[in-house]
């Protein structure tokens, strides 16, 4: 899916995620002068962003918006109600990055929106490496997902849902899921310092190791599998440690446990 920036957009909360939005539509082209950020207590970084590129920041009466962006904490969402639901009008779409805010949550604190899409995206949005998955109430049009994916896409990947009921699913495999990467590469350092590397070696030979992985993996056309296949020798050392990692007890069903647990959680704290 592909689609057009909105001809008017009001980014609310302009902090580290919101941030990393903003500078991802300016790369993409999309006009200051386009652009409302809606923040209380905006850095100056992000002032200064606003100044440079001609972007109303915290004007008296914005008008509603083709497109309005919810990048707030989702515990300010109460406090913040008030003053986005008068911008949320019935042609806007909504696009929340508020986790664990469900759509039903949303439109009671928006009562006047129809068309809301529920994003999930993760940390690595800050470098535009993200990966997204999002769903959309029955009342978005597909030019009003176009641009929420237009959107979205500014900051990494996207996956369009068929059921809101996938978030928590999401949330417990690339919302978390960096953790689980930074965790790797902690576990791969202690294993080395057990080895006899020094600490310090084996932290950066642990650290370049992930980031260069991850980044083959993202720059390579093969899957995984094939990638793991590609670099373990039968019978060499590769092949030994997965036969430790690849066991009936090893990586697989502790990942699945992993996840199956974040995914409760984020079931449990969704409202």
């Amino acid at each position: 899916m592909s689609g057009a920036l909105p001809a008017s957009l009001i980014l609310v909360g302009a902090g580290k995620m919101g941030g990393s939005m903003l500078e991802g539509w300016l790369a993409d082209g999309l006009p200051g002068a386009r652009v409302t950020v809606v923040d209380p207590n905006p850095a100056p970084a992000m002032a200064a962003l606003c100044a440079a590129h001609g972007i109303a920041l915290n004007p008296d009466k914005p008008a509603e918006p083709e497109a309005l962006v919810l990048a707030i904490k989702p515990q300010g969402l109460e406090a913040a109600a008030a003053t986005v639901a008068p911008l949320a009008g019935p042609d806007t779409v909504v696009v929340s990055v508020l986790a664990g805010k469900t759509i039903a949550n949303l439109k009671d604190r928006l009562p006047r929106a129809r068309a809301v899409v529920r994003a999930m995206p993760n940390l690595p949005a800050s470098i535009r490496r993200g990966a997204t998955g999002a769903a959309a109430s029955p009342e978005t049009t597909e030019d009003q997902r176009r641009t929420a994916h237009a959107l979205l896409s500014g900051i990494g990947l996207v996956e369009w849902l068929d059921s809101e009921d996938l978030i928590d699913a999401v949330t417990a495999v690339s919302g978390s899921g960096p953790a689980y990467v930074f965790l790797l590469a902690e576990a791969l350092a202690s294993a080395g310092v057990a080895a006899g590397l020094p600490a310090e070696v084996a932290a950066r030979l642990a650290r370049q190791t992930v980031a260069g992985a991850g980044e083959l993996l993202g720059q390579s056309p093969e899957e995984p599998a094939t990638l793991r296949r590609n670099v373990t020798s039968p019978g060499g050392t590769t092949a030994a440690a997965l036969g430790v990692l690849m066991a009936e007890d090893g990586l697989s069903p502790l990942m699945r446990a992993a996840v199956a647990a974040a995914k409760n959680r984020a079931g449990e704290l969704a409202g």
